[in-house]
Order: structure tokens, then sequence, then C-alpha cells
């Protein structure tokens, strides 16, 4: 890959990072107000038991995609960024551009999710 075209993803990378710190900051911040709320009566118990099993999901599902990012932006440092892990294969530039931190090819990503 070109240097054009790794500084092209890790701004990407580099930029997705950092919206998913604001956004977990700020759900970090909404759970601890929920858990902190004086609630009165069973269906303010259920609201605030539904909004927090949102946001967690929510929280896993990006810390989940920032540590793809951070893999991600490591690869590019130690050259191996755009291969894939299963065939070792170039992953490629349009599929990249939908999923910058894709770690498989898009054969590859078949087979995973089929086994899963």
């Amino acid at each position: 890959m070109q240097a054009s075209e790794l500084n092209y993803f890790k701004e990407i990378l580099e930029s997705r990072k950092k919206q998913i710190e604001t956004n977990l900051s700020s759900v970090n911040i909404e759970l601890n107000q929920l858990s902190n709320l004086d609630l009165k009566d069973e269906g303010d118990h259920a609201s605030v038991n539904n909004n927090s099993m949102v946001e967690s999901a929510i929280y896993e599902q990006q810390t989940q995609e920032l540590k793809e990012i951070k893999k991600a932006l490591l690869k590019i440092v130690n050259g191996g960024y755009g291969i894939c892990e299963m065939c070792e294969d170039d992953i490629g530039f349009q599929r990249l551009k939908v999923k910058p931190h894709a770690i498989y090819c898009i054969d590859c990503r078949e087979i995973v999710e089929k086994s899963n």
C-alpha cells in the first residue's frame, strides 16, 4: 500500500478513534447519572434499567470498535495494515474505505461469520 493511502486511512482511523473516545466519555457520564437518580416508583426503575441496558450495549460495541481501531493504527506503524489476518492477501481498498479497521478480506470475513 502506498504512503498516501496509509495516511488517508490513518487520518480516518484517528478521527473515528477521537469520536469514539468522546462517545464513551459521554456514555460513562450518562451511566453515572442514571445510577445516581432518586427513583420513586417501579416505572422509574424500569425506565432507568432500560436506558442503562441500551447505554451499556452501545458502550460495549464502541469499546470493541476502539480496540480494532487501535490495532489497525498499530498495523500502520508496523507495516501490516491492509493485510488479511487469515489468508494474508491484501484487503481491498474499497473494503477498507467502508471499514478501515477490517482485519479480514471479504472472502475470509464470510468464512469467519459462517463459522460463528
